[in-house]
């Protein structure tokens, strides 16, 4: 069945046009608009029924993010989020202060999820540096050469010098980049493309500085744990370790820098 087709199915209205929208690396989603003038965002694939979940978690928590009108038979349906760029960083610390707040669950998600061919390990675990090295960092040695995986391995190793072992379980984004982040004049419009589950706070936030520099108001708004800017290092090597995988060695030596930081 088309995108149309299946779209028209879900919703009973006819589809007027679509286009695909830019994205990130891994990115597609259609703008679609329906003849009743309304637009909303589609998604086709395996995963896309967990996408759905976890804007509905985050919703859930108060924090901005599509509704979701239809989410099944690989078909995610979401309502289209307009936004102009216009940054609001003090409305996005407030939105991730919803999303953040402290819940009575174990690290991790009910499910596995994936970046492209990179699968993203979410099995349960009451221990944070333990959760961190066995999902996050010691899945990447065997893609990679054995010099880079003994440093990865040997950081593994002593997480628990470097990271809390049981902070507040937060629901997290997972893949808070600057493009996931939707602003509009000025305030936070919606936070999409999760990849998430439940970990550290810092984590989303070690995220958005991969390739963005938020100013120190939102930093400052946030009110982070003493000791976050050491951890950001541990924290933005998952994500740059993917980037590795997905795209290989141009993104070599940042991995390598990160690891230094982390004194490995």
């Amino acid at each position: 069945m088309t995108l149309t087709a299946a779209i028209e199915s879900a919703l009973g209205k006819d589809v007027a046009s679509s286009r695909q929208l830019p994205g990130g690396d891994l990115g597609g989603a259609a703008l679609v608009t329906l003849t009743d003038g309304q637009r909303v965002v589609a998604k086709q694939g395996a995963l896309v029924e967990r996408e759905g979940a976890m804007l509905r978690a985050i919703a859930a928590t108060g924090a901005p993010a599509p509704a979701v009108l239809h989410c099944a038979t690989e078909l995610l349906i979401m309502e289209f989020i307009e936004a102009n760029g216009k940054a609001g960083w003090i409305s996005l610390a407030d939105g991730l202060a919803r999303l953040h707040a402290a819940q009575d669950k174990p690290y991790g998600w009910d499910a596995d999820y994936a970046f492209g061919e990179v699968a993203i390990a979410n099995a349960a675990s009451a221990n944070w540096p333990q959760f961190w090295a066995e999902r996050r960092l010691l899945p990447f040695c065997p893609h990679f050469d054995p010099a880079l995986a003994a440093r990865i391995e040997a950081l593994a190793e002593n997480l628990r010098d470097h990271l809390p072992e049981a902070p507040p379980a937060a629901l997290l984004h997972g893949d808070l980049w600057s493009g996931n982040v939707l602003f509009h004049d000025g305030r936070l419009a919606a936070l999409i493309d999760p990849a998430s589950y439940y970990g550290d706070r810092e984590v989303d936030f070690a995220m958005l500085q991969v390739f963005a520099a938020p100013p120190a108001e939102f930093f400052d708004a946030s009110e982070l744990a003493p000791g976050w800017r050491e951890r950001v290092p541990i924290y933005q090597l998952w994500p740059l370790l993917v980037h590795l995988q997905l795209f290989g060695g141009g993104y070599r030596s940042r991995v390598e820098t990160l690891l230094s930081d982390c004194g490995v």
